[in-house]
């Protein structure tokens, strides 16, 4: 499952989260507000000449668009990446057109030719935003050599220095690239968490339903105890009336004998919650130890569980799902990764819980380090083997932290001697004793 998830591309998750129709349709009608009411301001209170008939023109466009937009599609319609291209493409040459015939890069408008390319880079795949920002640079390109003068008071002309129009160039372009760069790279980031998240809350309710077997299976024995119990009677019934019917008897028999062994297997089933209930879901934190590392003992690594306590007086915990994915996949990760030996050590005081996770493997690298615990992060590097410590590291991460632990995770003295990794808990979050 976290491999599926790990697989993702960046177009399936763009995929998940497609512009919704009716965002783009309001954002349009503000900018059509914004549009006429800054036209309207310039030619009618400032009394600057402009063309205003193929401004008028430009901006009625884009509103019969909108209202097209608005009456043929449901205000819930999703739009696909290649119709968002098209729209925010559109939405782009209308104010491209709007600012070249009113001063080019000249009017104070024309940053505004970013946005469309920030909202691509924020939420569509990375191929249509990139076409997207090259269409808006070859865009303002051509407005640096616009004819149109800037509208302003009659009589006075605005003559821009070439300098100057290459100046605010760059200005646009480098903001445009930067504002694109920062919202893909959060976007991106806040995707692969959601994915990450989703995955981890996958993995819980996976550990959960096994822990919760015996329950059902107590819930089937109960239900299905009635028509046993009927087939018994009307069994015994049998075996009395054709006990001395040679053709019949033996299989009357047999149909008894069966229903009595279906009988006491739901009897134990039955029992097991009820009987079990203390084994099932309290433990000793030994035993909870021996059952996570257990598992991972037979891949040719010597795994040594160490602990530094005496028995008595440990810890009793509750059989936490999201506890124990969390250790085994960290024990998991070290096998993978050890020459010869993982050792596992278990200290336990008045104050605390630690289990100290150690391997003699080449350790983490140090960018490694820095990001441990991030989604998608690249596992330790070892030549022959391939995959990737992100998520999985991540979710287990994520469930002994909701735990109340605090792990650490370094690279044993000297370098190259292998990696460690420290979980600890205050003693009285996962000791059951201490929560009566």
């Amino acid at each position: 499952m976290v491999d599926d998830v790990e697989s993702l591309t960046d177009d399936g998750r763009h995929r998940s989260r497609r512009l919704r129709l009716q965002t783009l349709i309001r954002l349009r009608w503000l900018a059509v507000g914004g549009q006429a009411l800054t036209v309207f301001v310039v030619a009618f209170w400032l009394k600057f000449p402009l063309p205003l008939f193929a401004s008028a023109t430009l901006i009625a466009a884009l509103a019969l668009v909108n209202f097209y937009l608005m009456i043929r599609y449901p205000p819930t319609h999703r739009i696909d990446p290649g119709a968002a291209f098209v729209l925010l493409g559109f939405d782009l040459l209308q104010l491209c057109a709007l600012l070249f015939i009113t001063g080019g890069l000249a009017n104070p408008f024309a940053a505004l030719v970013c946005v469309p390319v920030i909202i691509s880079f924020a939420s569509q795949p990375i191929r249509y935003s990139t076409a997207l920002i090259l269409v808006a640079m070859v865009c303002i390109t051509i407005l640096a050599f616009s004819p149109f003068p800037l509208p302003w008071f009659d009589g006075v002309e605005i003559n821009v220095h070439n300098v100057m129009q290459f100046g605010v160039w760059c200005s646009i372009a480098s903001t445009m690239a930067f504002a694109a760069f920062y919202a893909y790279r959060v976007s991106m980031e806040a995707s692969q968490l959601a994915d990450a998240l989703a995955a981890t809350e996958l993995v819980l309710q996976r550990e959960k339903h096994l822990s919760q077997l015996d329950g059902l299976a107590a819930a089937a024995a109960h239900e299905l105890g009635t028509p046993l119990a009927t087939i018994s009677v009307v069994a015994k019934e049998m075996e009395r009336e054709l006990k001395d019917d040679e053709r019949f008897r033996e299989d009357v028999q047999l149909l008894r004998s069966q229903s009595e062994r279906c009988r006491d297997i739901l009897r134990r089933l039955a029992t097991l919650s009820a009987e079990g209930d203390a084994h099932l879901r309290r433990l000793p934190l030994s035993s909870m130890m021996e059952e996570i590392v257990a598992p991972h003992r037979e891949f040719g690594i010597k795994l040594e569980l160490v602990e530094k306590n005496s028995r008595k007086g440990e810890p009793v915990t509750d059989r936490n799902a999201g506890i124990m994915y969390g250790l085994g996949n960290l024990i998991e990760n070290a096998v993978d990764y050890a020459r010869d030996k993982v050792t596992v050590t278990v200290e336990h005081n008045q104050r605390s819980v630690r289990i100290t996770v150690e391997d003699d493997g080449e350790g983490y690298s140090p960018d490694i380090l820095t990001r441990i615990g991030e989604p998608y992060v690249t596992k330790r590097q070892r030549e022959d083997r391939a995959g990737g410590l992100g998520l999985g590291l991540f979710i287990a991460k994520t469930l002994l932290e909701r735990s109340g632990a605090s792990l650490i995770f370094e690279n044993r003295a000297p370098q190259g001697a292998g990696a460690r990794v420290r979980v600890e808990w205050p003693r009285m979050l996962i000791d059951a004793h201490s929560t009566k």
